[in-house]
């Protein structure tokens, strides 16, 4: 879809409050003609007829009168504009939202998150000027200047000449500098979008920065890249004050034409001055709604450099799960006393671009069994864990759950059998309360203690001034890394899911936390389906089921007893895990 059909495809969404808008705007233009006919009669009474200006008060009460029915007109329009706009905003914000969470964090995660966050805020807020003024002028450009020559041509055809034949003028003059615009924006926002991307990340990474001394030099690169968009800004604003001042000199020779042409037939006693005079008011009127769409043409302009990151992003494919399966065997399957069995078979995944991540990956994990995924980096730990969660979808075989194709189950309903704790969980700003309910935002208060006693959270949060209403920061700020686990392990206590998937959740830990977290998984892990992405000598050692793993490959799997006398891989491995466990003892 291009860009300028996605602007478009939008406007139906709020027809309604742009139809009220328009109408109010043309009603308005209306009333401007009463307005001019009314001040051109009482000047005319005034000045030729003679009259006192108690004699002319009724075309002064009605001039009034017309003021602030406009004034009205105005503030009701502008309501309508406003109401429109904010209409799209909100639920273009929502459809991009929703657009990156089902992409999920994989295909998201390779571009920066500033980029996303100005899409979503300045991208979105552009569009406001184009929906709110650009549309609405484009309607009343045609409305108005017809309604204007309606009156126009009976009482001075040659004034109404000079105005049909310069008022093309304009908009031509105004698409032709527009056009060279219209790039300029485009490079502009992908400046932008790129400058706060690069910021974000910068503040994110702020603490890492003033470790290295490097947050100096990090300075000096966001004033070099902040000169350069100001520089780009200010090469846009001299073509659109180029723009503007093509309008508006093209609009002030059109009416200075019909003022010569009047003053001329005036003088020569060829025309009446109240016809004369009110064709005058009505000449600045004519190219008004002209160079109001010039002054909002930039709006289009700049929403066409914002969109065109949206439309990027709303285009990126979604991986579609295809619903071949009845919802009840679905159901029968999943909901099973006896817990969750999967299987790969043959499955191989590739991210775009990149190298093989798994390679025909053939291997079973029974219900209720600990399964440990061993490797280095890069073997295919962590794409198991993305396949299994929903991130992405295989390229090839498939992946059985207690028979079922994963790919025929719905993916919502698939994710409530699952539970992660990541090595590094995400805690939003909120209470206490807010985070753990993550993991089942209908549970009871009593539900939700219940699960923080079982992952050991109670002893730090009664200690908090307002316990579980305690509102901590983004990614938990005010906590400790092993608070911040706690709780993301009392999430999954919460959901009480057939399948928990863990990337070694006591890792980069202190002893006290490690050995707390080390007891609510061994609770956690009872009855249910456990698989954990696995850098711990302790958690090896107490799976039912290690897969080892190299590049993409199953090499070998059995128990810690069997792969030690039979795998040399294995046993490497193991020698290096320790190693680096004495590092860091």
């Amino acid at each position: 879809m291009s860009i300028p059909k996605f602007l478009a495809s939008q406007k139906n969404l709020i027809a309604r409050w742009l139809q009220v808008s328009i109408a109010l705007g043309l009603l308005s233009g209306f009333l401007l003609i009463a307005q001019a006919w009314f001040l051109a009669n009482a000047i005319n009474d005034v000045i030729f007829e003679k009259q006192s200006l108690f004699a002319v008060q009724h075309w002064l009460w009605a001039l009034f009168a017309v003021f602030m029915l406009r004034s009205i007109l105005a503030w009701a329009s502008e309501q309508a504009a406003f109401h429109a706009s904010a209409k799209i905003k909100r639920q273009l914000r929502d459809r991009l939202h929703r657009h990156i969470q089902h992409l999920g964090p994989v295909t998201t995660g390779t571009e920066a998150s500033g980029g996303h966050v100005n899409t979503l805020v300045d991208g979105i807020e552009a569009l406001e000027n184009y929906y709110a003024r650009y549309l609405p002028a484009m309607s009343l450009v045609v409305l108005v200047p017809l309604s204007i020559l309606v009156f126009i041509f009976p009482i001075d055809w040659l004034s109404g000449l000079v105005m049909v034949v310069t008022a093309p003028l304009i908009p031509v003059f105004m698409i032709l500098i527009g056009k060279g615009t219209e790039k300029l924006n485009k490079k502009q926002w992908r400046k932008l979008a790129r400058m706060s991307a690069h910021f974000l990340d910068m503040i994110q990474g702020l603490t890492t920065l003033k470790i290295f001394n490097t947050s100096k030099h990090e300075a000096e690169v966001i004033a070099r890249i902040s000169n350069e968009y100001r520089r780009s800004t200010m090469s846009v604003l001299r073509v659109a004050f180029l723009s503007s001042l093509a309008l508006e000199f093209l609009a002030t020779i059109s009416i200075a034409l019909v003022a010569v042409f009047i003053g001329f037939r005036l003088f020569y006693g060829e025309m009446d001055f109240l016809l004369g005079f009110f064709a005058l008011l009505l000449a600045p009127e004519f190219y008004l709604p002209l160079r109001n769409m010039g002054t909002h043409y930039h709006a289009r302009m700049e929403a066409v450099g914002a969109a065109e990151k949206m439309l990027e992003l709303l285009e990126t494919p979604i991986t579609k799960i295809e619903k071949k399966t009845s919802q009840d065997t679905i159901h029968t399957a999943l909901h099973t006393p006896s817990g969750l069995s999967i299987q790969f078979q043959q499955v191989s995944f590739c991210y775009e671009g990149k190298r093989q991540a798994l390679n025909n990956v053939s291997i079973e994990f029974k219900a209720k069994q600990r399964i440990a995924l061993v490797g280095a980096s890069g073997a295919g730990k962590s794409t198991i864990a993305n396949l299994l969660l929903g991130f992405v979808q295989s390229t090839q075989g498939s992946i059985l759950v207690n028979g079922l194709d994963l790919n025929s189950i719905n993916l919502e309903t698939w994710r409530e059998q699952v539970a992660w704790v990541p090595q590094r969980p995400y805690l939003f700003h909120g209470s206490i309360a807010d985070n753990i309910r993550l993991g089942n935002p209908t549970a009871s208060d009593e539900a939700m203690r219940q699960a923080a006693t079982e992952a050991n959270c109670t002893d730090f949060i009664q200690a908090l001034p307002q316990r579980y209403d305690t509102f901590i920061g983004e990614r938990g700020e005010g906590l400790s890394g092993g608070q911040i686990q706690r709780i993301a392990l009392a999430r999954a206590f919460l959901k009480d899911t057939p399948l928990l998937i863990l990337d070694e959740a006591t890792a980069n830990l202190d002893a006290q936390s490690e050995t707390l977290i080390q007891q609510s998984i061994e609770t956690l892990s009872q009855n249910r389906t456990v698989i954990t992405i696995a850098h711990r000598l302790n958690t090896i050692k107490s799976s039912d089921l290690i897969v080892v793993l190299a590049k993409g490959k199953v090499v070998e799997t059995g128990t810690h007893s069997v792969l030690l006398k039979n795998n040399q891989h294995y046993k490497t491995m193991l020698e290096s895990f320790e190693a680096t466990q004495q590092e860091k003892l």
